[in-house]
């Protein structure tokens, strides 16, 4: 007996499937992270994160140039400080000559508004204890004092050029308190990207080498737990109350029920981050042949956006940008 319905008709040729495609990939819904490191004459790869690397300031605009000219949307800058300027309150994450800072600034001056400039608002590269913010004399990460310096980086990173700021560490009230720093130094156009539910997930642990973290313990009484999926719809609902521009998921591919969660409900746009351990676990399959690597990179993508991100942060973004305009 014949089927009376055959839905292989709308698979039977490329030009067909691509015809009915639901979700659709553009370079211009990547943004690409980056590691800028002082101290370095030449840029360090980094041995977990293939094809990764620590930028001087010179390769790092160069890789911007890359990102902008292969199409893609946004760049993240991640700072990355010498060893012998980080202390307990992070302070080098908001001297306008720390390297975070002269990065955005690099940036600006030779890409203006050419691109998205967006910079991680966090403490965790640049204080000796790694944690997200400042601790308290039980060594417990003291929320509201790291509000302070959250308003101060902020300000920092606006005026070196940014034009999204991204506060990443999950304390309580963080959007509010920089979004109201912003507009008080006069920054009301810098956008905030809230990452509204930042999981404690085992995915960072490449990140933790490019970044050279000195964390000791884990981040797990701020960041949220894997095993929680509606929480992160109150984490949401406060951002958006606080003012967030746009709100994200973190990681991504382990919790896009969580992504598909928050996308349903959130009035601004939505982003999701690949991050290291998701990308260092296509390479290693790749490199030792178990999956084809340009495949995986663009389904999983495509998994992301197909989830609900209308931005996707991958350290893919320049590959995955010339895949597509190859017509893969």
């Amino acid at each position: 007996m014949t089927p009376h319905e055959r839905p292989r008709r709308l698979r039977t040729t490329p030009a067909v499937r691509r015809l009915v495609a639901q979700t659709r990939l553009h370079p211009a819904d990547l943004v690409l992270p980056v590691f800028v490191r002082d101290g370095i004459e030449e840029p360090q790869p980094v041995s977990s994160m293939p094809g990764v690397l620590q930028h001087t300031l010179e390769s790092l605009v160069d890789a911007a140039r890359e990102a902008v000219a292969a199409g893609v949307g946004g760049i993240m800058v991640f700072g990355v400080p010498r060893e012998a300027d980080k202390d307990a309150a992070g302070t080098c994450g908001t001297e306008p000559d720390g390297i975070l800072n002269r990065a955005l600034r690099a940036l600006r001056d030779a890409l203006g508004d050419s691109t998205v400039l967006m910079s991680d608002l966090c403490l965790d590269e640049f204080t000796d204890h790694g944690h997200c913010g400042v601790l308290d004399a039980h060594g417990r990460v003291d929320n509201d004092a790291t509000l302070e310096r959250y308003a101060q980086m902020a300000v920092a990173q606006a005026a070196a050029g940014a034009h999204v700021v991204g506060p990443s560490g999950m304390m309580d009230g963080q959007v509010r308190v920089v979004r109201a720093a912003l507009d008080a130094a006069g920054h009301q156009d810098v956008a905030v990207l809230a990452y509204s539910a930042k999981y404690a997930s085992a995915c960072y642990g490449p990140f933790r080498e490019a970044v050279a973290s000195t964390l000791q313990g884990d981040r797990a009484t701020y960041q949220q737990d894997p095993a929680n999926r509606t929480e992160s719809l109150r984490e949401l609902r406060l951002d958006l109350a606080e003012g967030a521009d746009m709100v994200m998921v973190k990681p991504a591919g382990p919790y896009l029920d969580v992504l598909s969660d928050v996308a349903e409900v959130a009035d601004v746009p939505v982003a999701a981050y690949q991050v290291s351990g998701e990308y260092s676990m296509i390479e290693a399959a790749a490199e030792r042949g178990w999956v084809d690597r340009d495949r995986m990179v663009l389904e999983s993508l495509t998994s992301v956006r197909r989830a609900g991100a209308q931005v996707v942060l991958t350290y893919y973004a320049v590959h995955a940008a010339r895949l597509l305009a190859a017509g893969r």
